[in-house]
């Protein structure tokens, strides 16, 4: 599905949580987007997300919001349970489908997507958000003109705390609750970026109360004797930075290394260089403008994070949860 070039991009969010919400209020930042539609589990629901964003278009299903004709791009915002359905329901649509990290339970359920995204010939990706903010798009600039070096180790951690509550998405196994899927993932996709697929993963994990897991740290190890650690948890507020290891100089990302932030490159020499990036608004923006980048040069799927980069990252965590005996009620 092309989109011409003076044409907005008109999106539908399946869901009205808290990162439905952040996706709402940052694509009134984005010149050439809007949101024309929601879809929730019930009118009332969908009635105040659309009253608190000025969304013209209420649906009281998910599945009405993927039919609505007004809409170009899907955008699901459920928890992770459901991603699948959620994302099904607009490929079917043939709609273009942005799915919240991450991108389904496990690999098996990523691949469904793609191949019914492939076969219909509609646009997919991950909302890895993180990928797209304009701090992480300059140190992959900085690592293709080489200035690191050989680049040899990743570390990068993800850490918040959390009240115990049984019922909070965090704890909760029916919504695919624990650190590794919500947490997790940002430090395993850092990692993804710069070495791509792991030739062995090492995982150790303790349990949270529910029994999804609390605090999990993996090891990466790549071609080469490269290698990244990724630690995540939920049980206390870590630093959330992130560093690059190269043979001629590092890259250091401030917490909160995800979201907008600054970073500087250090070399063997111990020269300093800053990086304070000027940002407005929470980040979120920048994943839908790659979508509509990308609809509008006619392309299935971004070359910044492609649909394979995807199922890796999935197959790394399921290999996580093998290892740490983690199922989720749905699989």
């Amino acid at each position: 599905m092309a989109i011409a070039a003076d044409q907005p991009i008109r999106w539908g969010i399946i869901g009205t949580g808290g990162i439905a919400a952040t996706f709402a209020g940052d694509l009134k930042l984005l010149p050439d987007a809007e949101v024309v539609a929601v879809g929730s589990r019930s009118q009332e629901s969908a009635d105040a997300f659309g009253d608190r964003f000025d969304i013209p278009k209420r649906h009281a299903t998910y599945e009405a919001l993927a039919e609505d004709p007004d809409v170009d791009a899907v955008y699901v915002a459920t928890p992770h349970p459901w991603h699948r359905d959620g994302g099904m329901l607009g490929i079917n649509a043939g709609k273009a489908v942005l799915i919240e990290k991450p991108f389904t339970i496990n690999a098996g359920e990523a691949r469904e997507l793609i191949d019914a995204a492939q076969a219909r010939g509609t646009f997919l990706m991950e909302a890895m958000w993180t990928r797209f903010l304009p701090h992480v798009v300059r140190i992959r600039e900085l690592i293709k003109e080489g200035r690191l070096g050989d680049i040899r180790s990743v570390i990068a951690d993800h850490g918040q705390w959390f009240v115990e509550d049984p019922d909070f998405r965090l704890f909760a196994p029916v919504l695919g609750g624990g650190a590794l899927l919500d947490l997790g993932i940002y430090p395993i996709s850092f990692a993804s970026m710069i070495f791509g697929k792991p030739r062995k993963v090492t995982a150790v994990s303790d349990p949270a109360f529910t029994g999804v897991d609390a605090q999990t740290t993996v090891v990466l190890q790549y071609e080469g004797g490269r290698q990244a650690v990724a630690f995540t948890t939920l049980e206390t507020l870590s630093a959330n930075q992130a560093a690059i290891n190269g043979t001629d100089a590092r890259i250091e990302v401030d917490g909160v290394f995800y979201a907008p932030t600054s970073f500087r490159l250090i070399t063997r020499e111990r020269e300093v260089e800053h990086f304070n990036i000027e940002h407005e608004g929470q980040g979120l923006r920048h994943q839908a403008a790659e979508v509509g980048r990308c609809l509008r040069a006619g392309l299935t799927e971004s070359p910044i994070l492609t649909l394979a980069e995807t199922v890796s990252i999935m197959e790394t965590m399921d290999e996580v949860r093998r290892q740490i005996g983690l199922r989720y009620p749905s699989e």
